[in-house]
């Protein structure tokens, strides 16, 4: 069963009001509710996953991941979220495996998705702080041990800061330019070019997530995770 505990701000009785229609089970007027909180310009991963949750338990699979996803966009360490977006992807039709990633890499994306880019610009911060002292150890002290230890020391840091404002970079990338999609559409075929005399390739169905690599007019060129490229219209997914 779906998590279902919603999050909450006190402060704001429209948010209250919608969690009170879900706690009752007026999931289309939850919806609703929580759709003109966005319509305000308001956006955050309590309210996207309080609105995946009403379109969860209203049947709308399709709607329910578009904002689990945009949930986890915000808040990507969250577990309930998480876990909640891994439950409805169990149940959408398509089972598409991943391209294996190298581990290393993997590694890296993993530690990356730890924090926001809030979080790494904090550590870039503080690696390039640590890397003046280290470098003032060694330019400015007498002594051949301390000169070593600044002189590793600044390597370690320097490194942890390029590294650092590369996941902060990456991490802001995510939310300003969002280059996946989800499958709204029943079932659409996928062609080979973006044109509706193209082969067809293969068929994709609502809830599954893509990401868009080209647009041409009003087509997508799209990837799955198992490294199959298409062409669909644009009209049959909506952007997370």
């Amino acid at each position: 069963m779906i998590y279902s505990s919603l999050f909450t701000f006190a402060e704001d009785q429209r948010f209250s009001d919608a969690n009170e229609l879900y706690s009752s089970g007026k999931y289309e007027e939850a919806i609703a509710a929580y759709g003109q909180i966005l319509d305000t310009g308001m956006e955050s991963p309590e309210l996207y996953f309080n609105l995946g949750n009403s379109y969860y338990k209203n049947g709308q699979l399709p709607q329910a991941i578009l904002n689990f996803e945009r949930a986890q966009l915000l808040a990507p360490h969250d577990k309930d979220i998480k876990y909640n977006l891994e439950l409805s992807y169990s149940q959408t039709t398509d089972k598409i495996e991943k391209v294996g990633v190298f581990f290393l890499a993997r590694w890296f994306q993993g530690l990356r998705d730890k924090g926001d880019s809030d979080f790494w610009s904090i550590i870039t911060l503080i690696s390039f702080f640590l890397f003046l002292i280290a470098a003032a150890l060694y330019l400015f002290m007498n002594s051949a041990a301390l000169k070593k230890t600044g002189f590793f020391a600044g390597v370690l840091f320097i490194s942890m800061t390029v590294i650092t404002f590369s996941y902060a970079q990456k991490q802001k990338q995510k939310l300003l330019d969002r280059s996946h999609a989800i499958v709204f559409s029943p079932s659409v075929t996928v062609k080979s070019s973006p044109d509706n005399s193209g082969t067809e390739l293969f068929i994709l169905h609502e809830g599954t997530k893509v990401e868009i690599l080209s647009t041409l007019g009003d087509w997508k060129e799209i990837q799955l995770s198992d490294g199959n490229v298409g062409w669909l219209k644009d009209t049959t997914i909506v952007v997370i």
